[in-house]
């Protein structure tokens, strides 16, 4: 598990990657200033008729709410980004000496990665609702997260060489496993910055972890 998030995180800064790195990032971040300036423009538009030290306050409120929704939606972008890289970032792992997945179709990858999103957005309501219980708030966001990214980039990296049902029991059969595997992406999404590398990052990591785990051998499906 260790050496598989050392060789992901290292692997993710190498020339093959820095293509789909620019790419992940400028999507990733297009997509967070998009909502950054939709909720802006809607909130300025209810508190059109504050004026002084109102408006002054619902100004700074604004932007310390808006900054902290967005920290909880890297989350959700980045898996919703996920979809779109997934294949181009496996095959860049897959280019070591091994076996090599199948590409998921393009509209299966991208409803995956919304799924993964909308998975991820409700998994971190339910920890911004003991957000305010010091010590509680971190425990709940870490095994939360590390339930989550565990669960859904394992199935999407098994996903490349086993039938949907076969992945899934795969990662039921190891979920305890997975659940610590989830611990170093889900310190990564709580990183400022480094969670941007986040899809990359996870897609790596469980791509190498999905490989230990399961050696793809007659079940695996294989290029067509």
């Amino acid at each position: 598990m260790f050496a598989a998030a050392i060789a992901a995180f290292t692997q993710i800064f190498t020339p093959p990657f820095r293509a789909v790195l620019w790419k992940t990032l400028g999507l990733t971040v297009a997509l967070l200033t998009l909502a950054w300036i939709a909720l802006d423009r809607l909130i300025v538009a209810y508190a059109a008729g504050a004026t002084g030290w109102l408006a002054t306050l619902l100004s700074i409120l604004t932007g310390l709410g808006l900054f902290f929704l967005l920290a909880y939606l890297v989350a959700p972008v980045s898996a919703l980004v996920a979809g779109f890289f997934l294949d181009e970032l496996a095959e860049r792992v897959e280019a070591d000496p091994g076996p090599v997945g199948r590409a998921l179709p393009a509209g299966a990858a991208i409803w995956i990665g919304a799924k993964f999103a909308l998975v991820s957005v409700a998994v971190n309501l339910v920890a911004l609702l003991v957000f305010l219980i010091p010590g509680v708030n971190v425990a709940v966001f870490f095994v939360a997260n590390a339930y989550l990214f565990g669960r859904e980039y394992f199935e999407l990296a098994a996903m490349r060489y086993r039938p949907v049902g076969e992945a899934t029991e795969l990662r039921r059969r190891h979920a305890v496993y997975l659940f610590f595997c989830g611990l170093p992406i889900a310190l990564m999404v709580a990183t400022p910055v480094l969670n941007l590398l986040t899809p990359m990052f996870a897609i790596a990591y469980m791509t190498r972890i999905h490989r230990g785990l399961a050696p793809v051998g007659a079940t695996a499906v294989q290029p067509a």
